[in-house]
């Protein structure tokens, strides 16, 4: 793996044309939007209600949008080590290389809230439905404020049986490389002495960060042996979170992301 960054990603073999692969992905969008109008009023109704069931009513909106990819732009998933989910909610440290996973992850890790920025909140209807869900949203220029912030609400979270999300990377990160893993997660779990569960996924290369275009697939998705952190460091934490990660990274991704050229899509009528 490298650490150059490298955003355009390459349409897998056998790919419709570039303007099938781009009409599916329109009537995805289309559909996302439509959706979120239709869902968002039965949303907020939930408001008064606890947390637990704000989420089970919410993330029926991830089903549908999960539903309604493979539907329209062919692209489904599969998971690897379910097994590995525990009973009792943790910290989930994921590979951020698209806006699939804020999708996915939702599904598999219930009830789940997340560490973000929070400008997200700002977002008119996204952003109000995601705030039913309380989020740990983050200034990032506050710097410690912002660490103290994550550890008090994490903790509060952990402790009222909710997972916490955390993308150590901070940001999408183009196929085949790594960003700098930072330690709030770590922190956490640190302090909180709850076990990290790792995942490696490589939904870039079918869903890439900064484009329209989803490409047909399947995204590999491996959940991890739970990383203890009773009595640990944050660094050592985090050092096999990263390990763990970029090691499966190295296993699942294609050639694509290291900048191997694909073979040429399929031509004729089954092409499109």
């Amino acid at each position: 793996m490298t650490d150059a960054p490298r955003d355009r990603a390459r349409p897998p073999p056998g790919t419709p044309s570039p303007t099938g692969v781009l009409l599916r992905s329109l009537l995805f969008l289309t559909g996302q939007y439509v959706s979120l109008l239709l869902f968002a009023p039965f949303a907020f109704l939930t408001f008064p209600l606890p947390l637990a069931t704000r989420y089970r009513a919410v993330s029926q909106f991830a089903r549908f949008n999960l539903w309604w990819l493979e539907k329209t732009c062919g692209l489904g998933f599969e998971v690897e080590g379910r097994e590995h989910i525990l009973s009792t909610p943790g910290i989930v440290m994921a590979k951020h290389q698209s806006a699939w996973e804020t999708i996915a992850l939702q599904v598999l890790f219930r009830p789940q809230t997340w560490v973000m920025k929070r400008e997200l909140l700002w977002i008119p209807i996204f952003g109000w439905g995601l705030a039913l869900l309380e989020p740990i949203a983050i200034d990032r220029r506050a710097g410690r404020r912002a660490m103290d912030q994550v550890l008090a609400q994490g903790a509060d979270r952990l402790a009222r049986g909710v997972w916490v999300v955390v993308f150590p990377e901070g940001t999408r990160v183009p196929p085949g490389t790594r960003g700098r893993y930072h330690t709030g997660g770590a922190l956490l779990a640190e302090r909180t002495g709850r076990p990290v569960v790792p995942v490696a996924h490589n939904a870039g290369e079918l869903w890439p960060r900064r484009s329209l275009r989803k490409y047909p697939g399947t995204v590999r998705v491996v959940i991890g042996p739970p990383i203890p952190s009773a009595g640990r460091r944050a660094a050592d934490i985090l050092a096999d979170v990263e390990n763990w990660i970029e090691g499966t990274m190295a296993r699942i991704e294609g050639p694509r992301a290291h900048g191997e050229e694909p073979e040429a899509p399929a031509e004729g009528p089954g092409a499109h």
